[in-house]
């Protein structure tokens, strides 16, 4: 245990330990279980997940705030503190360590290098814990207290307090920015906006003759050309398929809507392909899933796996990019068809709010770091910018006596 003196606890000497799990159980009415060192379930956690299950988020969201339970857990077993006993202290200490110390990953976990991957650009993941996954961590911690809060369960005073605001809300909005919840927590920390990435045509190509089955291409085709998330596309039954109508149905992330979109004929055609091998090998009922594994035994296909799939293609090429970011790239591709209006890709997108699907419209940073090479080069070259005709709508002239009075040479 890591004592405490007058200035406070000192987390230069602490290590916390990786102990404790957070479990699938396959149980339809507690999908997932946390567990202490000693493998017995955590009750407080048990009852939060459940209420969690009761207000409609499904199982993908109990792991989700399960595993950052988990990482206070472990913190709070580290350092001895009751969970019911934290305090203010506890929740300041927990946030400056989750911000400096390394992830608690698998042993043996490969770490991507730093800088940019020479293919995509892009930077793999880090040593320490993005601002995202400390502001989501935050934020479900005080949730979990304010549960047990209203419960009775749990102290009285929220460890995760909220920031207090000493003047009225929105005093000093700006009228051309939309109005967010300026009641943030007190340790969450900056948010920093990440720009979505999209994969080029040239290097999406040679990603898709890395693929190595037809069923992987029509996942991939399905997944570049509806925008559908990998989950929504890998939880499709075999009737949801509608080659006639080029729509295929999906049960969306947050809403669990379930909504047809539209897909390319590519990806039927690979869909039908990925069909013919399987015919006899696999079920084919509606209500049977669509996506399996090639080999036997024959099971459903999981996130994971073709998590893994994506990536032996990404090897080949030496990049990094995710099945997130065929998503991206869909949604790029939509937002750049001047045909095609902007409220349009949200529907197909799945959006809440406008303003998220307008992140698409921003430029792609490979296309401006092109434009601004090219822009040296001819500089370079000593090519002026092209000047528009005298007399069209870009260029303003003057008569020469007009600019004589103005500068004091004579009188119009």
């Amino acid at each position: 245990m890591i004592e405490r003196d007058g200035q406070g606890r000192d987390l230069r000497w602490l290590v916390v330990p990786r102990v404790g799990s957070l479990t699938e159980t396959g149980d339809v009415w507690q999908p997932y279980r946390l567990l202490d060192p000693a493998a017995a379930v955590v009750p407080p956690v048990a009852v939060y997940l459940r209420d969690l299950q009761a207000i409609g988020r499904p199982a993908t969201t109990q792991r989700s705030y399960g595993m950052d339970l988990l990482r206070w857990f472990r913190f709070l077993w580290a350092i001895e503190v009751p969970w019911d006993q934290a305090t203010r202290d506890e929740a300041r200490d927990f946030s400056r360590w989750i911000q400096i110390s390394d992830k608690l990953g698998r042993p043996g976990a490969v770490v991507a290098a730093k800088g940019p991957n020479p293919v995509t650009g892009k930077t793999g993941p880090a040593r320490t814990y993005a601002s995202a996954a400390r502001g989501h961590s935050e934020s479900v911690l005080r949730g979990f207290y304010d549960f047990h809060r209203d419960a009775g369960s749990g102290p009285m005073v929220n460890p995760f307090p909220l920031a207090r605001r000493g003047a009225r809300a929105h005093a000093h909005h700006n009228p051309m920015d939309l109005y967010r919840n300026e009641r943030t927590g007190l340790y969450r920390p900056r948010h920093v906006q990440r720009v979505p990435r999209s994969i080029p045509d040239e290097k999406f190509n040679e990603l898709f003759a890395q693929l190595g089955s037809h069923r992987d291409r029509a996942l991939v085709a399905f997944w570049v050309s509806s925008g559908a998330r990998a989950s929504e596309l890998l939880g499709a039954q075999y009737s949801d398929a509608d080659p006639g109508q080029q729509l295929i149905t999906v049960v969306r992330k947050g809403t669990r809507a379930i909504q047809q979109v539209p897909a390319s004929p590519d990806a039927f055609v690979w869909l039908r392909l990925y069909q013919a091998q399987m015919h006899g090998l696999v079920p084919a009922g509606g209500d049977d899933p669509l996506w399996w594994t090639l080999r036997r035994p024959f099971r459903q296909l999981t996130y994971h796996a073709a998590y893994r799939m994506f990536r032996r293609a990404n090897a080949a090429l030496g990049a990094n990019w995710s099945l997130h970011d065929l998503r991206h790239t869909a949604a790029y591709r939509m937002a750049r068809d001047p045909d095609m209006p902007i409220t349009d890709v949200q529907w197909v997108l799945g959006h809440a709010h406008l303003s998220t699907t307008q992140l698409y419209l921003n430029p792609l940073p490979e296309d401006v770091i092109a434009g601004v090479l090219a822009h040296h080069a001819r500089r370079s070259a000593g090519v002026s910018p092209a000047v528009a005709p005298e007399g069209s709508p870009s260029t303003v002239s003057y008569r020469p006596e007009a600019l004589n009075v103005l500068f004091g040479e004579g009188t119009a």
